[in-house]
């Protein structure tokens, strides 16, 4: 007779032991979330990430890298045996797992119960208008059909536009009289060229592609000559020449994207013409640095950024001996895709403020993000940077900064190699022309010549003569993420290699 209610007690007991046990469950995730999420990068919010993405793509992969086996994911697919060697010795996916297999099953669980089924891409309702500040002017710089241009430079003095191609070509195109040549052939991609006096440097990124080989080359050009330094680099995209020390002979501080792995490294110039080569960080993703006094004390210092993993824009401060004092003075989250930055002096206050894009979307979470876009981050004088302006752009990869309309303040030209080509195709260059300096009041614009091919470069300068400042874009329309077949096909046809955006101020 008493079997009723004892069966009730009973189950309301294995309830509460249930929701104790899931609450406990959620408290320790949580704490090994931010315990092991955010140990080497900022911890990505789970909300940002569809559940499916963190399922199939990202926690496997993490697993990996905290010594983990789950599921068949196998970090080392593909690689041959010399990457599998390099991968293992740099300790990327460690022998010894760092989480035990009942904690990890925690931590995963709390991440798939807390990931949200979709993310909603930039619903933000920006009103574009349709650009009259720039005339187009398509330049083909060959009759083959697509573009496979990697790096792309304007020279002012010489009137001339600069590209390097997939192929290893460094061409130049005079715009004055529309005759192209190459100036110089390396073994692969060409993807920086910096000239100082009678000096060129070309940086030859050896392996395009995802990898962690090395291959990449630094060539110096002079009196005709082209002699490739002895060191080899990997996969380098950027090479900054600057005196450092302040002994009359340049140093060069190369990018070294990698992969899993990657560095930036300075090359120390010696009396004899040689380098010593000096590390100074060791981070995947590595895509830019700059020369600037930072702190004002009447030597250069180093800003770069990094793309991968730990993203975010580092400042090295140098002190004696080529000696550098790292600071992260801006972190994103790992999934932001951070692709590039100016230093410029936004609100005219005498010090540097830092303008980011990002919107790298050729990884393993292909889908259009709310957080792309770019930011501009105002420095209070002590070089701490605080965001105060952000426009959302899915994809935007590049941006050119200056007074366009020379009515005293910054306006921005966005390049997105990555456009939402389901919602918003037409966003793959757009003009942000300041209305408001002080209160972040930009009026969008976007061009009917968005789609003429897939956007990857741009750069600046007065191409005409006219006074004002004129934009350039060079095309890659290689297909590394999905792209509908009506756009490659169109691109394919246009063979739009250069397009000039002719300023219609003067």
């Amino acid at each position: 007779m008493r079997r009723g209610p004892l069966l009730i007690v009973f189950i309301f007991a294995l309830v509460a032991l249930f929701s104790c046990a899931k609450n406990n469950n959620d408290e320790k995730g949580a704490i090994l979330y931010q315990a092991h999420c955010a140990r080497c990068h900022v911890g990505p919010d789970i909300d940002a990430l569809p559940k499916s993405m963190w399922a199939e793509r990202v926690l496997p992969d993490m697993a990996s890298r905290m010594g983990i086996k789950d599921g068949d994911f196998d970090p080392f697919k593909g690689m041959g045996f010399e990457e599998k060697e390099i991968v293992m010795k740099a300790g990327v996916y460690p022998y010894t797992p760092l989480l035990n297999p009942e904690d990890w099953n925690i931590l995963k669980q709390y991440i798939l119960s807390n990931a949200p089924d979709s993310i909603v891409g930039q619903t933000e309702n920006i009103a574009y208008g349709i650009q009259e500040h720039f005339k187009s002017e398509g330049i083909a710089l060959d009759d083959a059909p697509g573009s496979f241009y990697t790096f792309l430079d304007y020279d002012d003095n010489g009137q001339a536009i600069r590209v390097g191609d997939f192929s290893g070509n460094l061409i130049q195109h005079s715009l004055s009289t529309g005759a192209t040549e190459v100036v110089h052939k390396v073994n692969s991609a060409v993807v920086d060229f910096h000239q100082k006096d009678t000096i060129s440097y070309l940086t030859d990124v050896g392996i395009l592609d995802p990898s962690e080989l090395s291959s990449g080359k630094i060539f110096r050009a002079y009196d005709d000559k082209l002699e490739a330094l002895p060191e080899i680099f990997h996969r380098p995209v950027n090479n900054l020449v600057a005196d450092f020390d302040g002994d009359g002979i340049d140093e060069l501080v190369i990018s070294e994207f990698g992969h899993r792995t990657g560095q930036l490294t300075l090359m120390r110039g010696l009396s004899n013409g040689q380098f010593e080569r000096k590390i100074l960080l060791t981070l995947p993703g590595t895509i830019r640095a700059v020369a600037e006094d930072m702190d004002k004390d009447g030597d250069l210092d180093i800003v770069a950024i990094t793309s991968q993993g730990d993203e975010s824009i580092t400042i090295l401060y140098q002190e004696e001996d080529l000696r550098f004092r790292v600071d992260r003075a801006i972190r994103f989250s790992p999934i932001y895709g951070s692709s590039w930055f100016e230093l410029l002096d936004y609100d005219h206050d005498g010090d540097i403020d830092i303008v980011t894009v990002n919107g790298d979307n050729a990884d393993k979470t292909y889908i259009a993000k709310p957080y792309h876009g770019l930011r501009i981050f105002l420095n209070d004088g002590q070089n701490k940077f605080t965001q105060e302006f952000f426009h959302p752009l899915n994809g935007a990869t590049r941006f050119v900064a200056d007074d366009f309309d020379q009515d005293g303040d910054y306006d921005f030209a966005v390049v997105s190699t990555f456009p939402d080509y389901e919602k918003a195709p037409d966003l793959a260059l757009v003009y942000l022309e300041n209305e408001n300096e002080s209160a972040f009041e930009f009026k969008p614009f976007k061009f009917e010549e968005s789609n003429l091919s897939r956007w990857f470069l741009l750069d600046k300068g007065d191409i005409d003569k006219d006074g004002d400042t004129d934009i350039i874009l060079s095309a890659f329309t290689y297909t590394f993420t999905p792209v509908p077949e009506k756009f490659s096909s169109q691109w394919q046809k246009n063979n739009v290699d250069i397009l000039l955006l002719k300023n219609q101020l003067k």
